[in-house]
């Protein structure tokens, strides 16, 4: 049998872009070394996945393990409390990959041992995956503000497609399509001042499924393009990102240039970088860098990356890495 929590994992990504505002959880009962129930949260309202694991494993959860990719949770919202469904069910030990932060659903773990159930923390890179997959929902309740990740395109001598003079077409069509399945999973999409007053761009999701469109947004002093259908924020990055937060904006897709991107990275709001890299050169001397304004002056400051991963998306690649690992 394959490991359990791995499992879970797999079954909770069937939620990404139906869970929202929820986090996505997967969850696996096993009885004497055997698999006998399975279960994933779809949407809010529902029941979550330790309920529907333990509903399909029936009278065989006296004396199971439970595998949960998120901590049980112990408030009584649309669905009764996790906790209380593990206990009556008889397990007799819960792998919990995550704990919960958001405060109305946390101390799951406490309530379980209370209970005597035996519960075990996941200490490895399956833990780490379980936090990725949730990257969003994590940093919102952790930090109060949203996930941010900024995406941006270059050719492979590193000249930005916000200089090329012909910007959306330095990355093939599998990459646009990404970034439209990006934006569709994002709660909201934002770009500059700069890039609003020279593109108006639409920040839509096109031509993928999606649930809704994200909220368009502009950071930056205005104004905006007559007619423009985004919405401009003015304040700080911190206090924007804080209020955005609070109308459960839990992840933020960053399109816009250089500035906007030092900006953030400046402020340590950055959490996640991914970079089309498409195989052209430009040339030329005159192209900016991948993050505009102030920076570190020696190699003891510089930002370091975690998490570096290579995907190859039609003729590009698609570089990913971690600034803020949730």
């Amino acid at each position: 049998m394959s490991d359990p929590l791995e499992r879970a994992l797999e079954l909770a990504e069937r939620g990404r872009g139906t869970t929202r505002p929820n986090p996505m959880v997967g969850a696996v009962v096993v009885a004497s070394g055997e698999v006998v129930g399975e279960g994933w949260h779809e949407r809010p309202g529902l029941p979550h996945a330790e309920r529907l694991a333990l509903d399909a494993a029936g009278d065989r959860t006296r004396g199971a393990m439970l595998y949960t990719t998120l901590e049980p949770c112990v408030h009584q919202g649309r669905t009764g409390p996790c906790t209380d469904a593990i206990l009556e069910a008889g397990i007799a030990r819960v792998v919990v990959g995550a704990r919960d932060p958001f405060p109305a659903a946390a101390g799951g773990v406490e309530r379980l041992r209370e209970g005597g159930v035996d519960v075990e923390l996941a200490d490895s890179e399956l833990a780490r995956r379980v936090r990725r997959q949730n990257e969003a929902f994590l940093t919102w309740a952790e930090k109060e503000r949203p996930f941010v990740t900024y995406k941006a395109a270059m050719t492979l001598d590193a000249r930005l497609a916000a200089a090329s003079g012909d910007a959306r077409w330095i990355s093939g069509e599998a990459s646009r399509r990404r970034v439209h399945e990006l934006r569709a999973l994002a709660d909201a999409v934002a770009v500059g001042g700069e890039t609003a007053r020279a593109d108006d761009p639409a920040l839509t999701a096109r031509d993928v499924a999606a649930e809704r469109q994200p909220r368009p947004l502009v950071f930056g002093a205005g104004p905006l393009p007559p007619g423009s259908e985004l919405e401009l924020r003015s304040g700080s990055l911190e206090d924007e990102l804080r209020t955005l937060a609070r109308e459960d904006v839990q992840s933020l897709l960053l399109e816009g240039g250089p500035t906007i991107a030092g900006a953030f990275l400046r402020a340590g709001l950055l959490d996640k970088l991914l970079v089309f890299v498409a195989p052209k050169l430009v040339g030329g001397d005159d192209a900016p860098p991948l993050f505009a304004g102030p920076g570190v002056r020696d190699l003891a400051n510089v930002v370091a990356l975690s998490e570096l991963g290579v995907e190859r998306i039609g003729d590009d690649l698609l570089i990913t890495a971690y600034v803020n690992e949730p």
